[in-house]
């Protein structure tokens, strides 16, 4: 009898290095083969199973009792049964007119495991992995998942990562699957290159694309790293970057990263073809818009005849317009740039058209992205509702008011059609950022010597836009604990209200020659009159003391020792026209206050002040400020004014000057006396230096100008001269990973000789 034992080379190789290993069954001679036809299946018997039932095998298989015998049929099964992913091996043959299956069933993992993992944890890979307990192993799903473990590892950074997956056998057909892990070192950017550029040097593309070159300080950031998401995007910010410098006909041909030999960094190439510049030509408007004129579109255009030509400009041009037309009640109008190009004469002609658009209602405003901060909290920003006809430069300004609040990374408002084609949605996309602030503070001046202070602070409280503070100082003169409360909509009405408890105890031996403790509570309401008027109202209450006064301390600070009730009421009216309040770079403000004290307690007097600024873009990196601050105050009924009441100046209010280093001083003893009179005026530009890529580092320069004059009772001892008071510098912020950093160097050029100086001030801070 001649007997054929079909077999595949289809069998799993278990081990990995180790383990179980697959069988090919060659045919055989036998008695009756499986393939030779003739004859009808009797019978099918299965063999070697031990978890899968024999009819779950039969019901694989294309055949049954009563099939003839067929060699195409028969392997047909054969295949099946392989498919079903099952089996590590499978071989059929014929014993007559029975056919014989015998299997080999692939193991169940018992469990599945990761070693040498320490930069991403197993329940990240865990998650990653199709293989699992309980689950049948096979050798596909083993090499699927190794390559989703590198997928990480690369997604990471860590292109030389390796996954060596083991199988150990355990009894009952069942197998412990350990994937063996070599993080490797994080594969960095070895080198960038640029060929192809003629116009511009290496160094000078390298800051314009958001890929960089591994370096020591890079170690807060990730784009240090291969990322092809990014080169794609280098791509882009390279083509940006040509076409704002006039190469219109700019290309970039491909970008390449390849893997240096050990595997340690990769080697960027950008090829590019830069092409001719252009200048733009013939600029012109055409509008299909009623009730649109064109002439008065046109001081919107920041694109000029004969000036270089720039993509950028013509995007703000077109975002300008369409505000201008927006505030006609057209929201969705189109307008495309018409571009015509003189290769001969190098000149490109804009003409901006402007298609047709319905007026537009707004239907609903939607806010996106804020996981943390209530909706109300955003809306109440806006100076639109819902039903309100659509206004571009109010959905501009509802935009700067959200950005304003500090609560979010980014903002973006959009409008976007409706269901019905006059109405509009508009859709505010936010991106929330820490409103927590953990901040450290430090200086150093040759009066006051080392300095901190630690303040904890939540600008949005439970997502409420509400703020509390918490702050504590301490130095070698100065104790201070405060505790602050404001909620921005007191009863969801558009007026703050908030109040403040303090405690102080300040060594003013060095300046003035006494102590002074001070602890009391304020209440404080601000509402907005108009768009940019707002004005608030304020009342304060302390117990003050002056106290450890020294013999030989100055005549007017030794009348002045003893306790006082200090109860202040007052007001101040803000006109804020500034882009940003944190860091203008346009805009202007001016505001000013008033305080009585004299409702209650034993101290009488009236303070006014005087406030404002001016930001202008020079550039758009340089910003230039002029600001300003000037105050007066008398006392009432015959009083003097108490030596803790006046007006000091110096350290961050005239830089160059230590604290209290200006104004009336007595000579005899040296002691600072304050002023009832002050002005101060600070001119600054500041720009962002690219010295170090990444590193958000800004520099200014400065010049501070001021005095402060004027006390009640003078004597040939106290100097007191209305005489300017100036110093110039420079100074440097930067914003690291662990909170912004400030240092200012300034050298006093205008200064009386009994003034005290100071060079350097130096601050820091960390957000959480």
């Amino acid at each position: 009898m001649v007997r054929l034992v079909l077999g595949m080379a289809m069998a799993l190789a278990l081990g990995f290095g180790g383990g179980l290993g697959g069988r090919v069954v060659q045919a055989q001679e036998s008695e009756g083969s499986a393939t030779e036809p003739g004859g009808t299946i009797s019978a099918i018997a299965v063999e070697g199973n031990e978890r899968i039932e024999a009819e779950t095998v039969r019901s694989y298989l294309s055949i049954g009792v009563g099939d003839p015998f067929e060699g195409r049929t028969v392997n047909t099964a054969l295949k099946a049964l392989f498919a079903t992913g099952l089996f590590a091996d499978v071989t059929i043959r014929r014993e007559g007119n029975a056919l014989i299956v015998r299997v080999v069933e692939n193991p169940i993992i018992n469990r599945v495991a990761f070693e040498g993992n320490r930069k991403i944890d197993d329940d990240a890979l865990t998650v990653e992995v199709q293989l699992k307990p309980r689950v049948v192993y096979t050798r596909p799903r083993v090499q699927s998942d190794v390559q989703r473990i590198l997928e990480i590892y690369r997604r990471s950074g860590r292109f030389a990562a390796t996954v060596d997956p083991k199988v150990i056998p355990l009894p009952q057909n069942r197998v412990d699957l350990v994937f063996e892990i070599d993080e490797g070192p994080v594969t960095g950017i070895t080198r960038i290159n640029f060929v192809g550029n003629t116009r511009f040097d290496d160094s000078d593309l390298r800051t314009e694309i958001a890929t960089r070159e591994s370096a020591w300080y890079r170690f807060f950031t990730s784009d240090d790293t291969y990322d092809p998401d990014r080169l794609t995007f280098d791509r882009e910010l390279l083509r940006k970057f040509y076409l704002k410098e006039g190469y219109a006909d700019f290309r970039v041909i491909s970008a390449v990263a390849e893997l240096t030999r050990d595997r340690d960094g990769f080697l960027v190439t950008f090829t590019v073809e830069e092409g001719e510049r252009y200048n733009f030509g013939k600029i012109d408007i055409e509008s299909k818009l009623k009730g649109v004129d064109v002439e008065a579109l046109k001081p919107s255009l920041t694109t000029f005849e004969s000036d270089t030509y720039n993509a950028d400009e013509i995007e703000k041009s077109i975002l300008a317009m369409t505000d201008a037309v927006g505030n006609f009640g057209y929201a969705f109008v189109d307008i495309e740039p018409a571009v015509k190009r003189d290769r001969g004469k190098r000149t490109i002609d804009i003409t901006y058209q402007i298609a047709e658009g319905p007026r537009v209602y707004i239907d609903r405003i939607e806010i996106i992205g804020n996981g943390r901060t209530l909706d109300k909290v955003v809306r109440r920003e806006f100076r639109l509702v819902e039903g309100d006809a659509f206004n571009t430069a109010k959905v501009r300004r509802s935009r700067d008011r959200i950005r304003g609040l500090g609560f979010f990374e980014t903002v973006e408002v959009q409008a976007e059609p409706s269901d019905m084609p006059d109405r509009s949605v508009v859709t505010v996309t936010v991106q929330e950022k820490s409103t927590g602030e953990l901040s450290f503070g430090a200086g150093f001046s040759s009066l006051d010597g080392p300095l901190a202070d630690v303040s904890i602070t939540e600008r949005n409280l439970l997502g409420r836009g509400q703020d509390l503070s918490l702050g504590f100082t301490i130095s070698a003169r100065r104790r201070e604990l405060d505790l602050g409360f404001t909620e921005p909509y007191f009863l969801d009405r558009n007026i703050s209200a908030g109040f403040d408890l303090f405690r102080r105890t300040t060594d003013f031996q060095d300046e003035s020659s006494y102590d002074e403790e001070s602890t009391g509570f304020g209440l404080r309401s601000g509402y907005s009159i108009a768009e940019d008027l707002t004005h608030g109202i304020r009342y304060g209450l302390s117990f003050d003391q002056i106290s450890d006064i020294p013999d030989d301390a100055s005549r007017f600070i030794r009348a002045q020792e003893g306790d006082s009730i200090k109860s202040v009421i007052g007001h101040n009216l803000l006109y804020d026209r500034r882009n940003n309040r944190q860091e203008p770079s346009e805009g202007y403000f001016v505001g000013g206050g008033q305080d009585y004290a004299g409702v209650g307690g034993n101290v009488n007097f009236i303070q006014h002040t005087l406030r404002g600024g001016y930001y202008y873009s020079i550039t758009e990196d340089f910003v230039a400020s002029v600001s300003g601050r000037v105050g007066h105050m008398s006392a009432l009924f015959g009083d003097d004014l108490r030596v803790n009441d006046r007006f000091f100046l110096g350290g961050t209010s005239l830089r160059g000057f230590e604290t209290s280093g200006v104004g009336p001083r007595d000579l005899t003893t040296d002691d600072a006396l304050g002023g009832n009179i002050f002005y101060t005026t600070t001119l600054e530009i500041s720009t962002p230096l690219r010295i170090i890529d990444d590193v958000d580092l800004r520099g200014r320069i400065f010049t501070d100008v001021g005095s402060l004059f004027s006390v009640d009772d003078e004597g040939s001892e106290v100097a007191d001269v209305q005489s300017p008071r100036a110093a110039a510098g420079i100074g440097f912020s930067y914003v690291s990973p662990f909170g912004p950093i400030r240092v200012d160097f300034a050298q006093a050029y205008l200064k009386e000789s009994f003034d005290k100086t100071e060079f350097f001030r130096f601050s820091f801070g960390t957000r959480f």
